[in-house]
């Protein structure tokens, strides 16, 4: 713990340049913008942005990603509050009671306590970053191909599982529909073409840039001009307190404390989000809540669960994208690339090869922190302005940047051809309520997923008998089988008959 904390002062340190200060600001009030904005997600930002910071130093580039996605997904609550409509999927939870706090007039106050609520939860976030990704690097160098494998295979199959409202089976659907994409052109180890449709342009296969910003950027687009538009509240609302109680903070301490560590806890898991992260905190503190009834009606203590936990998630998510290279949600997966454009490799070996890189995304994190919390607070008019640009004619100039973004990559017209194809196949599954997370994991984990299984077969002479005798592989599979034995109607039946006596007798005792 001692040098964790030394490691980080270290980083911070090094960090705290004035022009590193300066990429810090402008990129997360960039980030908050991006979240604020309905249509506009953490995972379209973080994609867009990644294509123009090619020529930026490495520690600056992945400083002003981290920014963006931190103020992404706090900004996305300034519309949950103000619309009704969550700016990005993490922001959920939080229209639940945000938005009732803004129509009894209580908006700036709602937005302040959301920005206590981030800025607590991603701090603990970062404690809890520092404290247990060095131990698992060290126990992820025992992985070999077996491992990463079934760790693939977890990573599908938790992310259509815990997926919002929609049906697992559509999260797997969707995982399935990523791996056979990542199937597409050379494969990883002899360098033989298959599935390329005769088209030479796919031999290479399909790059994660163009496919990510055409499933989350012109995927969006679409369904922003697809939808009604919304109301925001009424200026008048917007004229009461504008910093959080210190006794409302100190009141809600057990609950910002339960958010945070659930919503690292949920991030460390791959594929699962934001949003799940908000809404397991949410759940937990109505459950433990003495005023559940409130919950819903304009709750601040629902509001500040919510937020805590969201924010909580994004430390907690480059966890295992640092020590596995597998994400923890859809713009982790993004900063991956990132960071193998920029010449960092996260997995097993970074914490022999680049030891101080950890601290210094921790640094990052906390300095974007900071980032939320000062603009948070301080330009909330601002905020609303920025609501009130007409979408007809934001939604262009998103577009326009989905295009310069892929085409910037490798300055082909076949770039912008994917994209166009993926944000329309987005746009179709979006409809139909099928999740993308699972289908951008799937892109991600393909080619993990697929060398590992050929090499663990070369390894192993074909055998198949290692894959499931070798003890982590063994608890890989466990976890699997549960997971989606969980997932199935008669196990959750069944579960829900053994815990509804418990849930009555805690109704009775609130009583």
């Amino acid at each position: 713990m001692i040098e964790g904390a030394q490691g980080f002062v270290a980083a911070l340190g090094a960090l705290a340049t004035p022009m590193n200060l300066f990429h810090v600001a402008w990129a997360t009030l960039l980030g908050i913008f991006v979240g604020s904005l309905p249509g506009l997600t953490a995972t379209m930002g973080v994609a867009l942005l990644t294509t123009l910071t090619y020529t930026l130093d490495r520690d600056v580039a992945i400083l002003v990603l981290i920014c963006m996605y931190v103020g992404a997904i706090y900004g996305g609550s300034r519309s949950a509050i103000l619309l009704n409509i969550p700016g990005t999927p993490a922001s959920a939870a939080t229209s639940l009671d945000g938005f009732p706090l803004a129509q009894r007039g209580q908006a700036g106050y709602a937005m302040a306590l959301a920005t206590a609520g981030s800025a607590l939860g991603t701090i603990v976030g970062i404690v809890l970053l520092v404290l247990i990704a060095p131990p698992l690097a060290s126990v992820a160098l025992n992985f070999g191909s077996f491992e990463f494998f079934w760790l693939a295979v977890f990573g599908i199959v938790i992310s259509g599982q815990l997926t919002g409202n929609t049906s697992p089976l559509k999260g797997y659907i969707a995982g399935i529909l990523g791996l056979m994409v990542a199937m597409i052109g050379s494969e990883g180890i002899h360098a033989h073409v298959r599935f390329n449709l005769g088209i030479d342009d796919l031999n290479g296969g399909i790059a994660l840039i163009p496919a990510m910003v055409g499933a989350f950027g012109f995927a969006e687009v679409l369904t922003v001009m697809y939808r009604r538009k919304a109301g925001l509240v009424a200026d008048s609302s917007l004229k009461d307190r504008g910093f959080p109680r210190l006794r409302d903070l100190w009141r809600f301490k057990f609950t910002i404390g339960r958010s945070g560590v659930i919503g690292t806890l949920v991030g460390i898991i791959p594929g699962v989000g934001e949003d799940i992260g908000a809404w397991a905190s949410y759940a937990a503190a109505k459950r433990s809540s003495r005023t559940p009834e409130d919950y819903g009606k304009g709750s601040t203590e629902g509001l500040t669960a919510a937020e805590t936990g969201n924010s909580a998630v994004v430390p907690g998510s480059l966890i295992p994208a640092l020590t596995l290279a597998v994400p923890g949600s859809a713009p982790a997966a993004v900063l991956i690339a990132a960071l193998f454009i920029h010449g960092v490799r996260p997995g097993p070996m970074i914490m022999i090869e680049q030891p101080t890189f950890l601290y210094s995304i921790a640094a990052m994190l906390f300095l974007a922190t900071i980032g939320i919390a000062v603009f948070g607070l301080s330009l909330t008019k601002l905020f609303i302005l920025v609501l009130r640009i007409p979408r007809e004619y934001l939604m262009p100039l998103v577009f326009t940047l989905c295009v310069i973004g892929p085409y910037a990559l490798t300055q082909r017209h076949f770039e912008i051809w994917v994209m166009v194809l993926f944000g329309l196949l987005g746009f179709v599954l979006r409809q139909m309520k099928y999740p993308m997370a699972p289908l951008v994991l799937g892109i991600i984990l393909g080619t993990l997923l697929d060398k590992s299984l050929r090499r663990g077969l070369t390894l192993s002479d074909g055998d198949l008998t290692p894959f499931f005798t070798r003890p982590i592989s063994a608890g890989f599979v466990a976890v699997i089988v549960l997971t989606i034995l969980a997932g199935t109607p008669p196990v959750r039946r069944a579960m829900g008959r053994l815990v509804a006596p418990l849930r009555r007798s805690r109704e009775q005792e609130g009583r």
